[in-house]
């Protein structure tokens, strides 16, 4: 008789988050930040179809990073959850809140008990009619969560990418201010073209539905701005 293979708890848990972190650390970066306009996300993302950024619910969006595959899943199972609660209930029932402590719950599951975690960490952002009513969670591949207040990011080399947000960021940017600096804050010492970010805002005042994406042309005028003045 073989004896099983014995691995400690500990270390299984070690092997796993380590796993995870170098699949999510090879992909690039995303940003989301509030600014007076609402909050805008942009991300590194040469791809102009299999998007990061997406819509949610009225005004809540979701982005990930990591694995496309992964992360599209649980976007698309988010917004199956805000649909049949948005129609059983009220359209106002749905909030980020709850539905990031839901993600909580499903990554940690997942990391806890299956042999492979999930490569991905998830934000999930609500725009609010002030600004002190915006909501910014972000959802690791174990299941953490935290609440991110001003700016959060997300994947590859995110401590520099805060190192470069901090003293820089406030709250009073407009959006026309906010897209150049998240475009230098993700690029570093690189210049991003247009066409390699992809950039979504969640429109403060908005009546109903909060989310737009940010075409080409407009980013492209929103940078070529910033560098001619």
């Amino acid at each position: 008789m073989t004896i099983p293979f014995y691995v400690a708890p500990e270390q299984l848990m070690k092997d796993r988050a380590e796993f995870a972190q170098k699949g999510i650390a090879r992909g690039r970066s995303l940003l989301a930040l509030t600014c007076s306009g609402g909050i805008l996300i942009v991300a590194e993302n040469p791809s102009r179809s299999l998007h990061k950024i997406s819509e949610i619910y009225d005004r809540i969006a979701f982005a990930g990073v990591g694995r496309y595959n992964e992360f599209d899943q649980l976007r698309v199972a988010g917004v199956r959850h805000a649909d049949t609660k948005g129609y059983a209930f009220s359209r106002d029932d749905v909030d980020a809140r709850a539905l990031a402590n839901l993600y909580a719950q499903f990554l940690g599951q997942v990391f806890t008990h299956e042999m492979k975690p999930l490569e991905v960490e998830i934000l999930v952002a609500e725009v609010g009619w002030e600004d002190s009513e915006d909501q910014m969670y972000e959802i690791a591949y174990d299941g953490t969560i935290s609440d991110r207040s001003g700016f959060a990011v997300l994947g590859g080399k995110n401590e520099e990418i805060v190192e470069r947000m901090q003293g820089v960021w406030s709250a009073s940017l407009s959006l026309d201010d906010a897209v150049p600096l998240a475009a230098e804050a993700l690029g570093g010492t690189r210049n991003l073209a247009p066409a390699d970010l992809e950039a979504a805002v969640l429109q403060r005042g908005a009546e109903r539905r909060a989310f737009r994406r940010i075409p080409d042309d407009e980013l492209a005028g929103l940078l070529g701005r910033k560098k001619s003045s």
